[in-house]
Order: C-alpha cells, then sequence, then structure tokens
C-alpha cells in the first residue's frame, strides 16, 4: 500500500482521543486490513503518570518494532533524503548528542524529510526525522543541536509511548507493521483532512501536539544534552524565539514546529532562566553543517536561481564559510550538468579550503562525469586513504567499479570496509550486483537478502534467501551458510507474528 494512502489510517491508530479516536482507531485498521468497521463500545481514560514509563501501553520491544518498521519504509522512500553525506552528517551529530544523553541504552536514527516547512519530530523506538527547511532555518550548528536534543528528551521521555497510553487497547500488535505512516502525519499534518471529515481531522490533529509538561520536560532534558555534548546551550532560546516569530518563515502561520511543539512565552523564559545559569560557551559551526547546509539549497528549487544566489553571496561576501559558497555554487552547476563551470568551482575548493571528504567526493565524482575513470579511480583511492571510513567515497568507489565492470574491485573494496558498516544495506546491494556480473547467483541472491534484511524487509529478505538455497551454484559451504541463515530469518519472522 502507498505510504500516503496509509498516513491517516495509522494516524488514527496512534493519535486522537477518547471515544471519537476509538472510532478513528477502528476506522483506520479497516482501510488497512480491509475489514468491516465496527465502532468500538467501551474505552479506558485512565493516564499514567508523566515519568511512569512502566505503565505505558509500549513496551521496549514494542518501541524498537515501530522503529524498525519506520526505517524500513524511510529505507526506499522518495519523501526522505537519501544523501549519505547528508544522513551520515545528521546521524554524527544526533549520536554524539545521545552519547551525552542519560539514556546511552537507546538506539536512535536520525533521517531528513524533503520539506521546506520548519519542522523536526521524534517517535517511538528512537527515531527521529528533521525537515530540510528546519537545517536551513537554523543559524548555527548549536542551534540545530538543540532541536535534535529536544526531540532526543521527546524520546529518552518515552512521550509517545505515554500518548499512546491514554488508550488501553487491544490493538498496539498491528502498530509495528504500519507505523512509519505516523511518521508523514507529524511531518504533513494537513494529510490528514484527506480521510476524514474536517472536523474528525481536526480532532485527530489537535492530539499531535505534545503537552505542556512533555515540551518542558524535553527542554530540560535537551538542554542537559546540549551542555553535555559541548554545544552552546544560549541557541536553544535563541532558536526558539526565531521560531515564535516565524510567521515570515511559513505562508498562514507559524512554523510547523510550533504546531507540534506548543510553543510559549513562558517555555521561553524557563529555558532562558536555566541558560544563565549555565557556563558560557562559544562553539564555532563544523564545516559540515555549512557544507549540508550548502547541499541542500544547491539541490532544491530551481538550480539556476541558485547558481545566482551562491555567485552572488560569493561577490557580495554574504557569507559565514565562502568555502560553502563555492561547494554549494558547484552542486547547484553539478545539477544543470555544466561540468567545466563545476569543475572551476571544485578547483576553487581544493586550492583555497582545507581539505574535507566533502570536497574529495565531488572533485572524483567530477572525474567519473567527465568520463576520466583512471583519473576517478586514483582520486577515490587517494581520499579513502586520507577518510577511510567516509561512507560517500566508499559508495562512490564501489560504483565506478562497477560501471568500468570490475566486479573483483568493487568485492574487495566492501569487503575491505564491510567491518566499518555491517549494518549497510547498500555494501550489500554492491555485493549483489557485482556477484551477478559475475555469474554467482548464490552469493548474488544472499548479498541481496541481507540487504533487504537491513532494510527491516523480513520478507524479501527470506524470499531472496530460498532463491539462494534453491540456486545451482555454490559450494557446500556457502549452501550450508545460506541454509542457516534462511532458517533463522523464518524463526524471526514466526517471533514478530507472535509478538
Amino acid at each position: 500500500m502507498k505510504l500516503k494512502t496509509i498516513v491517516i489510517a495509522i494516524l488514527l491508530i496512534t493519535n486522537g482521543t477518547l471515544a471519537s479516536n476509538l472510532r478513528a482507531q477502528a476506522y483506520g485498521e479497516a482501510v488497512l486490513t480491509g475489514k468491516p468497521y465496527e465502532a468500538p463500545r467501551s474505552f479506558d481514560l485512565s493516564l499514567p503518570e508523566l515519568g511512569d514509563v512502566s505503565q505505558t501501553v509500549l513496551t521496549p520491544l514494542d518501541e524498537r518494532r515501530i522503529g524498525e518498521q519506520i526505517m524500513r519504509e524511510v529505507s526506499t522512500s522518495d519523501e526522505v533524503v537519501q544523501d549519505v553525506e547528508i544522513i551520515d552528517y545528521l546521524n554524527n551529530l544526533g549520536n554524539r548528542l545521545v552519547s551525552a544523553s542519560s539514556d546511552k541504552q537507546q538506539k536512535f536514527n536520525f533521517f531528513v524529510v524533503k520539506d521546506s516547512s520548519i519542522n523536526a519530530f521524534a517517535m517511538p523506538g528512537g527515531v527521529v526525522g528533521v525537515h530540510t527547511g528546519l537545517i536551513l532555518a537554523t543559524n548555527t550548528e548549536s542551534e540545530l543541536a538543540s532541536v535534535l536534543g529536544h526531540e532526543i528528551g521527546h524520546v529518552t521521555q518515552h512521550h509517545m509511548a505515554r500518548m499512546l497510553a491514554s488508550q488501553k487497547y487491544d490493538m498496539f500488535k498491528n502498530i509495528a507493521g504500519i507505523a512509519l505512516a505516523l511518521l508523514v502525519a507529524r511531518a504533513n499534518p494537513q494529510l490528514a483532512s484527506g480521510a476524514l471529515t474536517t472536523s474528525a481531522a481536526v480532532g485527530v490533529q489537535n492530539q499531535l501536539d505534545y503537552t505542556r509538561d512533555h515540551e518542558r520536560e524535553a527542554d530540560r532534558v535537551g538542554l542537559q544534552i546540549l551542555d553535555s555534548g559541548g554545544f552552546d546551550v544560549r541557541a536553544m532560546p535563541a532558536f526558539f524565539t526565531t521560531l515564535q516569530r516565524g510567521t515570515r518563515f511559513a505562508e498562514g502561520g507559524a512554523p510547523s514546529f510550533l504546531r507540534t511543539h506548543p510553543l510559549t512565552g513562558e517555555r521561553i523564559a524557563d529555558v532562558e532562566n536555566r541558560v544563565s545559569q549555565m557556563t558560557y560557551r562559544q562553539v564555532p559551526d563544523s564545516v559540515e553543517f555549512q557544507f549540508v547546509r550548502a547541499k541542500i539549497i544547491a539541490n532544491n528549487g530551481s538550480a539556476d536561481t541558485n547558481i545566482e544566489v551562491f555567485k552572488q553571496n560569493i561577490n557580495e561576501h554574504k557569507y559565514s564559510n565562502e568555502a560553502a559558497e563555492h561547494y554549494g555554487l558547484a552542486v547547484a552547476y553539478l545539477r544543470k550538468n555544466a561540468l567545466p563551470q563545476a569543475e572551476k568551482e571544485v578547483a576553487w575548493l581544493k586550492k583555497n579550503a582545507p581539505s574535507h571528504a566533502m570536497i574529495e567526493n565531488i572533485s572524483a565524482r567530477m572525474q567519473v562525469l567527465e568520463n576520466n575513470p583512471q583519473q576517478a579511480a586514483k582520486q577515490y583511492a587517494a581520499a579513502l586513504k586520507l577518510y577511510p571510513d567516509n561512507r560517500a567515497l566508499i559508495y562512490g568507489y564501489a560504483d565506478h567499479f562497477l560501471a568500468i565492470k570490475q566486479a573483483d574491485s568493487a568485492i574487495k573494496l566492501i569487503k575491505e570496509k564491510q567491518g566499518l558498516y555491517p549494518n549497510d544495506a547498500q555494501f550489500y546491494d554492491v555485493l549483489a550486483k557485482a556477484y551477478t556480473m559475475q555469474n554467482k547467483l548464490l552469493l548474488s541472491y544472499q548479498a541481496q537478502g541481507e540487504s533487504y534484511f537491513r532494510k527491516y524487509d523480513l520478507v524479501r529478505a527470506i524470499e531472496q534467501m530460498e532463491l539462494a538455497v534453491k540456486a545451482n551454484d555454490g559450494d557446500f559451504y556457502q549452501k550450508s551458510i545460506v541454509e542457516a541463515r534462511l532458517t533463522e530469518l523464518r524463526r524471526m519472522q514466526s517471533d514478530v507474528k507472535k509478538g
């Protein structure tokens, strides 16, 4: 079922209140299962105390399963940024903050939604989404970190689970299989109006808003995380103040973040009071923050317009980081396939900017696009010596080998780097393509199955492993491995159905 088709169904299953939401929940399940709609007759209005996680409906296992299902959809969704440089930057920043939190056992996944609105949201299972619009609205890296810290606070305090705890139904077994739609529901609340009457949709949307107690608690936790993570704590009240003036960012009202995270003058004053008692720290932005913002700008909207904006900023010295402007200009030129102009900007970066993996990556990509395979290989090899764990460079080098039909080299590279990222699905995708080139069917099916498993798609993983078992090639050792793995995957599938 297409993602947006099930958005409202999950929204209604997992959010809302009382009788109206019970009806919505049943309606949502009917949409998803095709079963007749039957309105529920009774419900429990009790709520756990704030902070009492033991009384929430969702167990840690429930939250983990929901998180995995969301990430399954995230890995293939067109609504989510798939650029590994942007993904890795946000996850590195987010995990730096997580390591400074009190709950270091919770696994987090951070991702970026292609949406110009200013918004971010947290989901059960440690899933945190950030809109491109919010990244661009932040003036400093510490401001972006303050938003992530706030969302991490929502997760570690189990706020979504507490919201669900007001609806003690026996239907939560189904949530893990379809929960991603809540992602889009929180990101684009207006989608709710497409399935029910306007009044019902508004009623449901109201329940997407965290309570004031939740917000204050997330502020407090997030502020401590921000401080412990080494960022400028003044960034949180500064960004809140910017958001409060946010009508200039969004047509027809305040930023989306304010609609799902109610902001009051009292909250800002509380944060400012806490900040005044903390140590002053001036923290410069990282180069990655500047380059990622420039890349997002360059890849959105009109390439021609972006080119003119970057050129004007450079000519008028309107920037906080000159190298980021040249980098953004190079990316915009590449979008337009203006290779000579892009090459000129890359040459400027190589000469004037400090060495950086993102510069090395775009430089090597230029050689690929200009059909210089030997030079591209030389640049990728040299760059990986400087940045051996950079996924964008590994991806680029592997794709280069596949493009020039050097399957052995692609396999060797991935095998060398796989230990760094054992759960990276794309590494297995590369292996599957390379083994196909070599006509090694068992290994190709096996690799594709492992890729699907790391995309949380257990059904397809099993299908591929079944094909691997039936393949006519492969030695005894290889067949034994795929048979054992197939047994393990089937056991996992059985456990999920039982759970």
